[in-house]
C-alpha cells in the first residue's frame, strides 16, 4: 500500500485542481443511455467522493455479508474455505508444476519507475502485480485523465470508484489478516512442514516486521482485484468483455500466487465474496440506474437543519447541512 502513496496523490492532483465550485443548490447531472430500456445518472463527481462515502459502503458490505439474498454464499465460501485447508499441500504442489510448464518463476521480481518499485521483471511478477492496488490506481489516473479532458462524468466517477474500492479491500482484509494469522506457504515450507501455522492476532510490532508469518488469509491482492473489476464491469455494462477478461485475469493471478507460494488455495474464497461485495457497493452508491422509466434512487444525500435564537435581543437563524 505504500507504493501506491505517490501515485493516489497525483490522483488526487489532478482532480483538486480541476475542481470548480458549483452552486449547493444545483447539481449537475449526465445520462449514459444504455439500451432503450436502462440508463446510467452520473453526479458531477467530487474528490471528495473517494473518502466520504467509504463509511456508508463499508456498512453496506457487512450487512450484505448476513442479508437474506448474500448469506448462502457467506456460508459457501466459509465452508469452501473450511474444505480447502485440508487439501491445500497437494494443490501448492500441483499449483508449483503448473506454473513451471507455462514458465512461472517461484519468485518475484521488480525494478524501479522512479520512487516506486513496480515495473515487472518477468510475466509471473506482472501477473501478480495485476492485483496490486497501484495497478488499479494506474488505470484510475487514466480514466480520471480522459474524464477531465473530455468532461465525462461516468469516467471520472469511476476512477474514484476504483480508488475507493482499493482502500475498502484493506480496509476489510488487513484486520482479517490480523486475526487469521496464518503464514505464508513460503514460511510454511522453510519449516518443512506440509500445513501452515496459525498465530491469530499477533502484535503490531511482530505482523510489522514477520508480515509474511500472518498475513495469508484473506488474499489482499484478489480482494482489490475481484473489487476493481466488478467497479469497472458494473459502471460500464455495455463492455460485456470486462467482467469475463477480469475474471481470467483474476484465475491467472490466483494461480500464480499459488504456484510462487505465496498463498493457499483456502485463502481465495473469502477474498472474492468481499471483492464482489465492496466492488458492487461502490458502484451502486456512485450512480442511479434508471430502467423503463423508473429510477432507482439514492437516499438522500443532504439533511437541512434550521436553528434559531436569541442573542441579547438579536435574533439569529443558522442553517446547517450535513451530507
Amino acid at each position: 500500500m505504500r507504493k501506491s502513496v505517490p501515485i493516489l496523490a497525483l490522483l488526487f492532483s489532478v482532480f483538486f485542481f480541476s475542481q470548480k465550485h458549483d452552486s449547493a443548490v444545483q447539481i449537475r447531472t449526465q445520462e449514459f443511455q444504455l439500451s432503450e430500456c436502462t440508463t446510467l445518472i452520473y453526479q458531477k463527481p467530487r474528490i471528495s467522493d473517494i473518502y466520504r462515502k467509504i463509511p456508508k459502503n463499508f456498512v453496506g458490505v457487512g450487512e450484505n455479508v448476513v442479508s437474506t439474498n448474500i448469506y448462502g454464499y457467506s456460508l459457501l465460501a466459509l465452508g469452501s474455505t473450511i474444505a480447502l485447508v485440508a487439501v491445500d499441500p497437494a494443490i501448492l504442489n500441483m499449483g508449483r508444476r503448473l506454473g513451471e510448464s507455462v514458465g512461472f518463476s517461484e519468485d518475484h521480481t521488480y525494478y524501479n519507475l522512479g520512487p516506486l518499485k513496480i515495473i515487472p521483471g518477468d510475466i509471473g511478477s506482472f501477473v501478480y502485480f495485476m492485483g496490486n492496488g497501484t495497478a488499479f490506481i494506474l488505470i484510475g489516473a487514466g480514466l480520471a485523465t480522459y474524464g477531465l479532458i473530455t468532461d465525462d462524468y461516468r469516467a471520472q466517477s469511476t476512477s474514484m470508484q476504483l480508488v475507493q474500492s482499493v482502500l475498502l479491500s484493506g480496509l476489510f482484509s488487513q484486520p482479517l489478516k490480523r486475526l487469521s494469522g496464518r503464514e505464508s506457504p513460503f514460511e510454511t515450507a522453510k519449516s518443512g512442514m506440509n500445513h501452515s501455522n496459525w498465530n491469530p492476532i499477533p502484535s503490531f510490532a511482530e505482523y510489522q516486521k514477520n508480515t509474511s508469518k500472518y498475513d495469508a488469509m484473506p488474499s489482499g491482492h484478489l480482494t482489490t482485484g475481484i473489487a476493481a473489476w466488478i467497479v469497472l464491469s458494473e459502471n460500464y455494462p455495455e463492455k460485456k468483455w470486462i467482467r469475463p477478461l477480469g475474471f481470467a485475469l483474476m484465475g491467472l493471478m490466483s494461480l500464480e500466487m499459488i504456484q510462487s507460494k505465496v498463498h493457499w488455495a483456502s485463502d481465495y474464497p473469502i477474498a472474492i465474496l468481499l471483492g464482489y461485495l465492496i466492488g458492487k457497493n461502490v458502484a451502486k452508491n456512485a450512480m442511479v440506474k434508471k430502467t423503463n422509466g423508473t429510477v432507482a434512487i439514492q437516499q438522500k444525500k443532504y439533511k437541512l437543519k434550521i436553528s434559531s435564537s436569541n442573542f441579547y435581543g438579536i435574533q439569529l437563524m443558522g442553517m446547517n447541512v450535513d451530507f
